[in-house]
């Protein structure tokens, strides 16, 4: 199941992508929503970011080659860090380049999005039951303030740092399927998500021993190999294996 956050007309609603339809719903994701019996077409709206998360748990360094390439192993267990709700923006949405860096890169992702309360999260079992689904995201980082600043609050959290979308999967199997970044039509990342040395269950085990996740929070499993820079005029492309496109654009800040 598809489940997208979209606007038609002057509304914002919530519901299931059915083809070329979506099919509304009351509520949110996380309260038994209703479907509302009415329908809209795809074609007629604008998708948003699928979730409005209260933190997003970021992992670095998940990806042996992209630690590699950092000049860096991987570590003995999950390297954390978070970006603020303020950093979420959906697809299509315009990537304002930030006017402190000299170096916006990109980082493709995938993204899972809890559908629960999750603490002290004691099973594989329970992890997983505590997941709603996943989707694509990009940990856009000014490369030279992370290297510069000692910690990663600026460089990793600025607004408009953290795309998600274009929609949450629901029954989506995420072991091993494939990862693109592409920048302007040009593969720059590309591997498997079997490659990741800390998993979606591990990462909800790991993380929930010290804070609670809450439902509609992000966790962004770390990036592969490959990161770069952005121009602005730059077209990002993050695919994750099933989970569709995450597209957005970069403009002069």
């Amino acid at each position: 199941m598809r489940l997208v956050r979209f606007r038609f007309g002057d509304r914002i609603a919530t519901g299931v992508l059915d083809g070329e339809g979506i099919r509304v719903l009351r509520g949110t994701f996380f309260e038994d929503p209703l479907p509302t019996g009415e329908e809209v077409a795809a074609a007629d709206v604008r998708l948003l970011a699928p979730v409005l998360p209260s933190k997003v748990v970021c992992v670095g360094r998940n990806y042996a080659d992209h630690a590699a390439e950092m000049g860096e192993g991987v570590p003995a267990e999950p390297l954390l860090f978070l970006k603020p709700s303020t950093s979420v923006i959906g697809p299509g949405d315009p990537v304002p380049y930030p006017e402190l860096t000299s170096e916006l890169h990109y980082e493709g992702e995938l993204a899972v999005v809890m559908g629960r309360l999750a603490r002290r999260v004691g099973s594989p079992e329970e992890a997983a039951n505590a997941i709603l689904g996943f989707t694509c995201g990009n940990d856009l980082t000014m490369r030279d303030l992370q290297r510069t600043d000692g910690q990663w609050t600026r460089a990793k959290g600025f607004d408009g740092s953290c795309p998600l979308g274009p929609w949450i999967e629901t029954d989506l199997d995420v072991g091993d399927v494939p990862i693109e970044t592409r920048v302007n039509g040009e593969v720059r990342q590309s591997s498997r998500t079997s490659r990741l040395a800390f998993g979606p269950v591990a990462l909800i085990a790991y993380v929930t021993r010290f804070m609670t996740l809450l439902p509609g929070d992000v966790i962004m499993t770390g990036t592969p190999a490959g990161v770069g820079p952005l121009v602005v005029g730059d077209e990002v492309e993050v695919e994750v294996g099933g989970l569709g496109v995450l597209s957005n654009r970069v403009v002069e800040g």
